[in-house]
C-alpha cells in the first residue's frame, strides 16, 4: 500500500500532524481496552459516548483507534467512496446507517478499499455483509450484525453527510476519536484523546497490581480495606464505595 499526504503547504503539515496522532493513539490503546477508556473519561471529567450496545467486530479481537472519519449513508456507495476520498492514514471510518437491521451497507469491496486508502478500521451503525471475505481479508471491521441484502432504497442526501455521522444518540464529527474492541466503541473529543489514554494506562497499571496480589493470595476486600468501609459506612451512611476508593487510589470503579 501506497499512501502520500497533502503535497504542499500547510495542508500537508496539518495532514502529517493528523497521521502523527493516529499512530500515537493507536500504539497506546493496543495495550489497553474500551472499559479502561469509559473509566479514564469518567476520572477525567469528559463526557461518556458510547455506541448502543450490541456492535462487534467481525473479528473477535479485532481493535482500532483513530481520528474520526464520519460519512452518513443514504442508500448509494457513492457517498462512502467520496469520504474514503479524503481519507487520512489512520482514520476510522464512522458510518451511519440509521441502525438499518434490514440492509447492509459495506461489504467486501469497500473494506478493501478502506485498507488501500490507509484506513485503520470501520465502525457501522448498521450491518455489514460478506462476512466470509471480511474475514479473510483480516482488516477491522465492527456493525451491529450482518444481512445479505444491500439498499433497495436511495435517499436525498443531506448537506452535511460527509462532515457529521450518527451513532444512536451519539453525534461524531473529525475533530473526534473512536476506540473499538470486543467490549464496544467509545468516542471522546481528540483535544482530550492524550489525556483519556494516560489515565487510562494509569488504571490499567493499578488493576494489574491488584488482580496479582488476588492470584498471590490477597484477596480484594483485603487491599481494599472494605472492611474498614463497612465500618466508616455504618457511622456515615453517606460515606461511599467510591469516595473510599478515591483515598486509597483503588479503581474498581470511578
Amino acid at each position: 500500500m501506497t499512501w502520500r499526504p497533502f503535497s504542499t503547504g500547510v495542508g500537508r503539515v496539518e495532514s502529517e500532524a493528523v497521521i502523527s496522532r493516529n499512530r500515537r493513539w493507536s500504539s497506546a490503546f493496543s495495550k489497553l481496552s474500551t472499559p479502561l477508556i469509559a473509566d479514564a473519561c469518567l476520572r477525567l471529567g469528559v463526557a461518556l459516548r458510547i455506541a448502543p450496545p450490541g456492535v462487534r467486530p467481525v473479528i473477535p479481537g479485532g481493535r482500532v483507534a483513530g481520528r474520526v472519519l464520519p460519512v452518513r449513508h443514504t442508500g448509494s456507495v457513492d457517498v462512502i467512496l467520496e469520504a474514503m476520498g479524503t481519507a487520512e492514514q489512520g482514520n476510522v471510518l464512522v458510518v451511519d446507517n440509521g441502525g438499518r437491521m434490514d440492509e447492509a451497507c459495506l461489504g467486501d469491496l469497500l473494506t478493501l478499499e478502506a485498507r488501500a486508502c490507509g484506513l485503520s478500521g470501520i465502525v457501522i451503525w448498521g450491518c455489514h455483509r460478506d462476512t466470509a471475505e471480511l474475514v479473510e481479508i483480516g482488516f477491522p471491521v465492527f456493525s451491529y450484525g450482518t444481512c445479505p441484502a444491500g439498499p433497495q432504497r436511495l435517499d436525498p442526501r443531506e448537506s452535511d453527510a460527509l462532515l457529521m455521522a450518527r451513532f444512536g444518540d451519539i453525534s461524531v464529527r473529525s475533530e473526534d476519536v473512536a476506540f473499538a474492541d470486543d467490549d464496544g466503541i467509545l468516542f471522546a473529543p481528540g483535544r482530550d484523546a492524550d489525556g483519556i489514554l494516560s489515565a487510562a494506562r494509569g488504571i490499567w497499571q493499578t488493576e494489574r497490581q491488584q488482580a496479582h496480589a488476588i492470584r498471590a493470595g490477597k484477596k480484594l476486600r483485603e487491599q481494599l480495606a472494605f472492611g474498614d468501609y463497612l465500618m466508616k459506612r455504618a457511622d456515615d451512611p453517606s460515606y461511599t464505595f467510591r469516595n473510599h476508593l478515591r483515598v486509597l487510589g483503588g479503581v474498581i470503579e470511578e
